[in-house]
């Protein structure tokens, strides 16, 4: 932000003096040579009406001389004619009467009135000498056009320096507001930052900074202190509700074991059956903490080895597919990695595979699959079975969204929850061929610079 407030600035800054200081600079440069152009003039006609009194009235020519002889000592060229071309006094410099200086002694006396010639090293100014319609003379002065040169070059040098130095305040003046502005900007959005990472304690200073970037982190944290409030509720909530339930939930099983004990074959019946119902019921309130839990949760996500999690899943659950006649499989390209919240995988993974191992008969398989698309990691668990119909599918997602679940219908909940709190997305498609497909695209690392292994790892049973 201040690297674009400056180069705003500067730019805004450097058009204003270019629109500004270039026509001011050409206006004075213009001034300067009018007035040179009339000095040079001012001075050749005070020497034209010395020269009358001596060729007019035949008066002495000294005033005259002495003029001529002060622009000779300030390096000007001087000369005086007469009607006839010849030179009445001169200064010790080159003979004017040649080039230009004859040229407009010619054109004054045959037209009287001033005559300029200008070029790049000297103005040459011709005057008559007498009235315009009593001519006796002509008196052409030629100055050199350094000094004007010089002038001119120092007007354009302070103009420079003066556009110089603005520029340089407004660099200042920009990096100070940038840092101004930018500061809190960055503060608020780190902040924000480490609450989305799960520091539910993260506050924006306001201390600094224009009022409304103040208003805006006092907002910011006004809203982190009320998520941080209702997090910790609901966390609490969630903590009771483990406590108020597991107690007497076991308390009732272990009643109904003391009592199936000695029991008739007719009541020992009814106990299991209501001890089946008690295991549901635990696993049903399992399934909601799990959920609330996974709710609750604000990940910090770090780079999680996919190949790695998924290898060592499919160990895990592969006695258990075994024993169902299922075949297990992961075949995920080495070294690939997503990023992700500790341990998440490992739920995700673990609550697909159980409802495939669930839902698939003897003889089907469940396979893992991974692949790098972009900036995300693809993972698929595929499964042959049943599958699902379109309007199951629709609120699998949702808590009991499912009502052809075999379990809770909780599971696809939990995984829904964790794969879009790390900034995923998760999808159920239908098997070519029959069976369901639970698609999900997970963010790599920020590196992204992972190489690729020799081949797919592939573990089974």
């Amino acid at each position: 932000m201040t690297r674009r407030i400056t180069f705003s600035v500067l730019a805004l800054l450097t058009l204003v003096l270019v629109l500004a200081v270039v026509p001011l600079g050409l206006s004075m440069a213009q001034r300067e040579r009018m007035a040179f152009r009339d000095e040079v003039t001012d001075d050749a006609r005070a020497i034209s009406a010395a020269a009358e009194e001596h060729l007019s009235d035949h008066h002495s020519a000294a005033e005259a001389a002495q003029l001529v002889t002060a622009a000779g000592r300030r390096g000007d060229c001087a000369t005086v004619y007469d009607t006839n071309g010849a030179v009445v006094l001169t200064t010790r410099c080159a003979d004017v009467a040649d080039g230009d200086g004859a040229f407009l002694v010619r054109a004054v006396l045959r037209h009287p009135g001033t005559r300029v010639v200008e070029d790049d090293q000297w103005l040459t100014t011709a005057v008559p000498v007498g009235e315009t319609d009593d001519t006796v003379g002509v008196a052409v002065l030629s100055r050199s056009a350094d000094p004007l040169d010089d002038r001119i070059d120092d007007m354009w040098l302070r103009l420079g320096l003066i556009a110089t130095g603005g520029l340089a305040a407004a660099v200042g003046v920009s990096v100070l507001l940038g840092r101004w502005v930018g500061r809190p900007v960055r503060e608020v959005a780190a902040s924000a930052r480490r609450l989305g990472e799960g520091s539910l304690d993260a506050r924006a200073p306001q201390v600094s900074g224009p009022p409304e970037i103040r208003q805006l982190a006092a907002a910011f944290n006004t809203m982190a202190a009320r998520t941080e409030a209702l997090v910790h509720g609901h966390r609490a909530v969630v903590a009771d509700v483990s406590h108020q339930l597991r107690t007497p939930l076991a308390a009732l099983r272990l009643r109904l074991d003391l009592l199936a004990t000695g029991a008739d074959q007719a009541t020992a019946e009814e106990l299991g059956r209501a001890q089946e119902e008690i295991a549901r019921l635990s696993r049903l309130v399992d399934g909601l903490l799990a959920v609330a839990r996974a709710e609750n949760a604000s990940p910090r996500p770090v780079p999680v080895r996919v190949d790695e999690v998924a290898a060592e899943r499919v160990r895990a659950w592969e006695p258990v597919a075994r024993e169902r006649g299922v075949t297990l499989i992961a075949r995920i390209p080495a070294r690939l990695s997503a990023y992700l919240g500790p341990g998440d995988l490992e739920q995700v993974l673990d609550n697909l595979v159980a409802n495939s191992l669930d839902a698939v008969p003897a003889g089907s398989t469940v396979r893992i699959d991974g692949a790098r698309q972009h900036d995300s990691v693809v993972l698929r668990v595929v499964d042959d079975g049943p599958g699902m119909s379109a309007q199951a599918r629709e609120g699998a997602f949702r808590r009991f969204g499912n009502p052809q679940a075999a379990g809770t219908g909780l599971g696809l909940a939990i995984v829904h929850r964790l794969v879009t709190a790390n900034g995923g997305t998760a999808e159920l498609l239908p098997t070519p061929g029959g069976g369901l497909t639970v698609r999900l695209t997970l963010p790599r690392p920020d590196s992204h610079r992972e190489q690729q292994g020799p081949g797919p790892r592939r573990t089974g049973t």
